[in-house]
């Protein structure tokens, strides 16, 4: 469980992403395609394109 404030926003994305991206490929998602900063401390998922996988993307740096 990850936890998170009242202030914590969660995004979900819509499209599907590949996950051989990696952390660092998730992260310039949320950069650049979000245009959000992964280290607001706010909650970013992605799924697979086959809606088996997610990758939450919490991380402080």
């Amino acid at each position: 469980m990850i936890p998170s404030g009242p202030a914590t926003r969660v995004f979900m994305a819509l499209e599907p992403v590949d996950m051989r991206k990696g952390y660092d490929g998730l992260y310039g998602l949320v950069t650049h395609q979000l245009g959000e900063d992964p280290r607001s401390g706010h909650l970013f998922a992605f799924t697979n394109r086959l809606g088996l996988r997610q990758a939450p993307e919490k991380r402080r740096l």
